[in-house]
């Protein structure tokens, strides 16, 4: 399922029935010395999880794929990845549905929509071991299925392209992240990439509301800053945001 691209690249694949989670199998596989640029997807999961520990659910029919990284860049250029893979998540939901922009969007910090509807996430986590900053990015896509009654409108893949499966999306996200990382890791790369990633933002020009821990901020969304920040026109001035979750509209 991995495309030539990414096998001439070096990247290997490996495929589980059922696992706890992805990023979980990634984190064994380092912990047993593997050298990296390594898929690992499972045919479903029992204790999937998005940012913050939350609980993604995993039921089969959809892709759940995570790639280990090992030193693929500086730590302090560590969160550009992000930025990397959910363009690579653009990029093989259009060639798999047809889809465009502004319909298929980014919504920052890591979120693919489809007419404003969730249909696939991606979670970044990075660690050092011995002085060499480790990468899991674990991606969850709806393919077949899509959670019922959540807070947020949700959709998949098969509502907009009957035909779509895991098998093309993975051949398609593997061949996308190839290019992706490549243009990345040339000098000056990301400025090309937070270009193409603002392209493909969803509410860009749009009243927003970040839910911070010291509570929920609304302004206008107007960007992204040199490093990435989520930049915001609010009523005492604008704020660059390094975390937190993004909700169209007013605080509620």
């Amino acid at each position: 399922m991995l495309s030539e691209a990414a096998r001439a690249a070096g990247y290997r694949l490996i495929i589980r029935d059922e696992v706890g989670s992805t990023m979980e199998e990634a984190r064994r596989a380092l912990d047993q010395g593997d050298a990296g640029k390594l898929w690992i997807v499972a045919r479903s999961q029992n204790a999937g999880r998005g940012r913050h520990g939350r609980q993604w659910g995993s039921p089969p029919g959809n892709l759940y794929v995570s790639l280990l990284l090992t030193a693929p860049c500086e730590p302090a250029l560590a969160p550009q990845l992000g930025f990397v893979a959910g363009l690579a998540l653009h990029d093989a939901a259009a060639a798999v549905t047809g889809l465009t922009a502004p319909g298929l969007a980014l919504k920052w910090p890591n979120d693919l929509l489809i007419e404003r509807a969730k249909t696939a996430g991606l979670l970044l986590e990075g660690e050092s071991r011995a002085g060499q900053l480790n990468v899991i990015i674990g991606f969850g896509v709806n393919i077949a299925s899509c959670a019922q009654n959540t807070p947020y409108p949700a959709s998949f893949l098969k509502q907009h392209r009957p035909a779509a499966s895991i098998e093309a999306m993975l051949t398609a996200l593997s061949e996308a992240w190839v290019a992706r990382l490549r243009a990345w890791q040339q000098p000056g790369g990301f400025g090309p990439t937070r270009a193409a990633w603002l392209e493909r933002a969803a509410f860009l020009g749009e009243t927003i509301t970040i839910r911070l821990p010291e509570g929920p901020l609304e302004g206008r969304f107007i960007g992204l800053d040199p490093s990435g920040r989520l930049e915001m026109e609010t009523a005492t001035g604008r704020r660059a945001i390094d975390a937190g979750d993004l909700f169209f509209g007013p605080p509620a």
